[in-house]
């Protein structure tokens, strides 16, 4: 991720219900990505979506051996979604460290990933690589696990695998769920059990998401107590159809301010406004159905802000 997407950093007053004002002029954000998929009539429908979404898609690789992976999905009765996923192997799976795109990602601002890839080898070994690139170029490092256990040959080799990049991010986004299992067992809303198991001193900002109610954030400066906070950024009421892609659309709300303000976690005031920009993204997202057909343009997020201030 290039550049930044926020329409301008949002001066209100006080209360979360204050006029909100732009104090900048619009600013966009340059997407690219870069993975695996099969030489198939799904690899090129996704190829042929990044490319009608304006992402840069010239890091997409197709492998001619194996299938694009495929992940079918049913709401359950309570409006949880319920995956199966069709892999074994797929292309994502056989990406190979050879086979990174060194360069898109040495011009990145953020590179963003989650833990599926390093389930197993060679796809383990190429995203460890790309990490380790990005660390050197200067790259804010952002991951949201996206825990998906039945891909995972068992949960412990899960809570392993996800844990065991955990330390070398900048921003970690995780939800109530996760770090249940994360943590064995713990309660996800004890601050010390989040701050003792999940917050090591190089991270910069960890992330709760909480569904309809929100988020709540912790940050921590090793040694610089005074610009340590933590909080909660209340969510926004909306009629809920499908929750598929809320989480991937909050991050993206998210780290679009933070291209363009890398050290918003020394500022709780904009870091709260970046969350309540991220957080109508995801309630967005929910009004509709499908991951990415239901994510939202920046005027859509706007107008629920907007509405949801000003009532």
């Amino acid at each position: 991720m290039r550049g930044c997407c926020f329409p301008g950093i949002l001066d209100r007053s006080r209360s979360r219900r204050g006029t909100l004002r732009f104090i900048k002029s619009p600013c966009y954000v340059s997407l690219m990505f870069a993975w695996k998929v099969g030489n198939d009539e799904f690899g090129y429908m996704l190829s042929d979506i990044l490319k009608q979404n304006g992402v840069d898609n010239s890091g997409l690789l197709f492998d001619a051996n194996a299938r694009t992976a495929l992940a079918f999905y049913a709401l359950k009765r309570d409006g949880q979604a319920e995956f199966m996923f069709y892999r074994n192997p797929s292309a994502d799976m056989l990406l190979r460290p050879d086979e990174i795109g060194v360069s898109l990602i040495k011009k990145a601002t953020i590179f963003h990933y989650g833990s599926v890839s390093l389930i197993q080898e060679p796809s383990r070994s190429a995203h460890l690589a790309a990490m380790s690139v990005a660390k050197v170029s200067g790259c804010i490092l952002s991951y949201a696990p996206n825990m998906a256990l039945p891909l995972w040959p068992s949960k412990g080799a899960a809570r392993k695998g996800i844990m065991s990049i955990w330390n070398y991010a900048d921003i970690i986004k995780v939800s109530v769920d996760e770090i249940r299992f994360l943590s064995e067992g713990d309660d996800p809303y004890d601050d010390n059990v989040i701050m003792k198991k999940l917050h090591p001193y190089n991270l910069k900002l960890l992330l709760v998401t909480e569904g309809a109610r929100g988020c709540r954030y912790y940050t921590k400066m090793f040694l610089i107590a005074a610009q340590e906070f933590k909080g909660w950024a209340a969510g926004f009421e909306v009629e809920a159809i499908d929750p598929t892609g809320a989480g991937d659309s909050f991050m993206g709300g998210l780290l679009s301010i933070v291209a363009a303000h890398n050290q918003i976690y020394k500022d709780e005031k904009r870091l709260r406004e970046a969350l309540d920009f991220a957080n109508a993204c995801g309630a967005f997202t929910v009004t509709g159905r499908g991951a990415i057909p239901s994510l939202p343009t920046k005027d859509a997020v706007l107008r629920i802000m907007f509405s949801y201030f000003n009532s």
